[in-house]
C-alpha cells in the first residue's frame, strides 16, 4: 500500500479485458458502499470489443450459456504477492444475460441476493492479505470447481488463482476485484486501488501506456 492509502495492484489477467464499474467514473463505484464495494472495479474480457463469440435469438430475448462467452475459463491471476485468507468454490456457474427480457427479473431478485451476505454476491472467490501489509484483496466470480489455491497457501504475483466464471451477482463472466482493510467483506471497509503497468487499446490510434492508473470505464486495457 502506497503512503497515501492507495493499494498498488497488477491487473489479474492477460490479454484485453474491458472495464466496467469504475471507480474512476462515479463513487461508490457499484452504486453501493455494502461489502466494501466502494473502489470495487470489474473487468470483462473482450475479444476484440466482443464479450462473446455467439449473438443469436437468445441474446436478445433469452438467458445464453456463459461458455458462449471469451472470459468463461480464463485465468485469474494474483494482483501481488500474499497469503491466501479465504477460498470459496462451491457455486454454480449461472446462465448468462444480455437480454433485457432477461436482466428484468434477474433485477428483481437483487435485494434477496444482497441478503445471502457478501458469499452470495461474490460467488466463488479468493481474498489475498497482501505481503506488504495493511490490504486485502478479493476476486470474485470465479468458475465453479476452477480454485487452485487455499487459506494459508502463499502465492506470488501473476500466480493462477483460479479461471473466470459468472457465479454469485454476475450477469456475464467477468472478474470483480476490491481492497479492503480486513479479510472480510461484510465488516471490512474499501480502499483505494491502482494498477501498475498496463496500456489501453484505442479503435484508432497507438495504445496508451500508463505506468500507474485506474482504468475508466469502457476502456479496453492489456498488461503490459
Amino acid at each position: 500500500m502506497s503512503s497515501d492509502g492507495v493499494v498498488s495492484l497488477a491487473l489479474p489477467f492477460r490479454g484485453t479485458w474491458l472495464v466496467r464499474n469504475s471507480p474512476a467514473r462515479r463513487l461508490p463505484s457499484h452504486g453501493t458502499r455494502l461489502f466494501a464495494t466502494t473502489y470495487a472495479i470489474d473487468f470483462v474480457p473482450v475479444r476484440g470489443r466482443r464479450t462473446a463469440t455467439v449473438r443469436d435469438w437468445r441474446t436478445v430475448l433469452d438467458t445464453e450459456p456463459p461458455e458462449r462467452f471469451v472470459g468463461f475459463g480464463q485465468p485469474v491471476l494474483a494482483p501481488g504477492a500474499g497469503t491466501v485468507v479465504a477460498v470459496l468454490d462451491g457455486e454454480p456457474d449461472h446462465e448468462a444475460r444480455r437480454s433485457q427480457v432477461a436482466l428484468l427479473p434477474y433485477a428483481l431478485t437483487q435485494a434477496a441476493r444482497i441478503r445471502g451476505g457478501p458469499a452470495a454476491i461474490a460467488g466463488n472467490h479468493v481474498v489475498l492479505e497482501l505481503a506488504d501489509g495493511g490490504a486485502f484483496v478479493l476476486l470474485a466470480h470465479l468458475r465453479q470447481g476452477s480454485v487452485r489455491v487455499s487459506p494459508g497457501r502463499p502465492v506470488a504475483e501473476g500466480e493462477p488463482l483460479g479461471t473466470c466464471g459468472n457465479s454469485g451477482n454476475s450477469t456475464q463472466p467477468h472478474v470483480h476485484l476490491q481492497a479492503m482493510d480486513g479479510p472480510d467483506a461484510a465488516r471490512a471497509s474499501a480502499l483505494p486501488v491502482e494498477f501498475r503497468s498496463y496500456r489501453i487499446l484505442r479503435s484508432r490510434g497507438a495504445p496508451v501506456a500508463v505506468a500507474r492508473g485506474i482504468p475508466g470505464e469502457s476502456q479496453v486495457v492489456e498488461p503490459v
